[in-house]
């Protein structure tokens, strides 16, 4: 039950992105999200009775799946948190923000069932569907750069926010004590100086509150001026933190080739390895078996794997250069990733790819059983490209 429950756990998260059956799920279930907020939004229109109801159909179908969904992610939070207790872990997932997410996508349907069907209120927080789209945000990294970017701008954009909105609340009394002698049902407090600063600063400009005096208009002019710039300043820092994250992005993927390098050992006879497990072997932490390629096939190595005559042992070092056809990939970890606080025993990789490194700091880790992942880390991920790599050792 336990190696189910870890299969249905990866299919429905995604842990291998090689994992044909666990995209398959991806796909539907995104589908599924997009399908139904098509519908909320179709919804709104007026449609003939007979498409109306086909759209119910559909609905029903994919909240079927939302529920399967919710089921299974309960079923499986044990998976999240290792070592903890079940109710443990159902708690923290429910309460958790994509817990609460597939909760309240799925509650305005459950609800009814127990409430009467005649509050309208249920009906409209059926509008918490589109949270869902917060789902699709978990599953792509691009997505994931937005928030990273906010995230590591906070410090500058708050300190920008803290400028706008201190220009905002001087001009907005500047303007109700010009304004309101004059103007005392348009200006009639502080607050409508408030309205009008923010629609003149952001560049909204709804005109239903315009100054007439020309002192006014001199502070109008003065706080348009303005607002071109303070509004440009959190504009330009996060346009700054895109192209800084892209950058790094693109370097890691650049740099990669400096992290790993690839060496092969043919077994001769006589060799003291020969007949021994790869767990009884002595290396240095440097150095991994990464695969062992026995008459035409490529063998990954497991820890009782016994080593024989004429084997050609293909160990990582620290450095890279890929020269005997092995795809070397990296993955980020971030604070919504699967993988993090997880131990390398517990990361169900598929067969033929194995994890050859963990880049964390400055710090490059030959990779045990029992390493745990944490939040930041580059894992190095060596992928075994058959063909290629029996034409390089051939």
């Amino acid at each position: 039950m336990k190696r189910i429950r870890k299969r249905v756990f990866d299919l429905i998260n995604i842990n291998n992105k090689d994992d044909a059956a666990s995209r398959i799920c991806n796909y539907i279930i995104v589908i599924a999200i997009i399908t139904n907020i098509v519908i909320l939004i179709a919804e709104t229109f007026e449609i003939p009775e007979a498409v109306a109801s086909v759209f119910d159909v559909i609905e029903m179908v994919t909240l079927v799946i939302f529920i399967i969904e919710f089921g299974l992610r309960i079923w499986t939070s044990v998976e999240l948190y290792p070592g903890k207790s079940y109710g443990y872990a159902i708690s923290h997932f429910i309460f958790s923000f994509y817990g609460q997410i597939d909760l309240w996508s799925i509650l305005p349907y459950i609800l009814p069932l127990f409430i009467p069907t005649g509050l309208v209120a249920l009906r409209a927080l059926r509008v918490f569907r589109v949270l869902r789209l917060f789902r699709i945000n978990a599953r792509y990294d691009a997505f994931n750069v937005v928030l990273d970017v906010i995230y590591e701008k906070r410090t500058q954009l708050a300190s920008s926010m803290v400028l706008i909105l201190t220009c905002m609340i001087a001009s907005s009394l500047l303007m109700y004590s010009v304004e309101h002698p004059v103007q005392p049902e348009v200006f009639d407090n502080a607050f409508s100086g408030m309205w009008w600063s923010v629609s003149a600063m952001l560049t909204v400009g709804y005109g239903d509150l315009i100054p007439i005096t020309i002192a006014g208009r001199i502070i109008a002019i003065i706080m348009a001026f303005l607002g071109v710039g303070l509004v440009a300043i959190p504009t330009g820092i996060i346009s700054a933190g895109f192209v800084e994250q892209y950058t790094k992005i693109k370097q890691k993927e650049n740099d990669i080739s400096n992290y790993v390098n690839f060496i092969k050992i043919t077994m001769e006879k006589g060799h003291p390895w020969v007949g021994q497990e790869i767990k009884a072997l002595q290396f240095p932490p440097e150095l991994l078996v990464v695969s062992i390629i026995r008459d035409d096939q490529i063998i990954m190595p497991r820890g009782n794997t016994i080593i024989e005559e004429q084997d050609v042992l293909v160990l990582s070092a620290v450095e890279f250069e890929n020269s005997i056809g092995i795809d070397v990939r990296k993955v980020l970890v971030d604070k919504d990733s699967l993988w993090k606080d997880k131990k390398i025993s517990e990361i169900n990789f598929s067969e033929n790819v194995v994890a050859v490194a963990i880049i964390r700091g400055t710090k490059t880790l030959i990779p045990k059983g029992n390493t745990v992942i944490r939040q930041k880390d580059v894992i190095i991920l060596c992928e075994h490209l058959y063909s290629l790599l029996k034409s390089k050792l051939s």
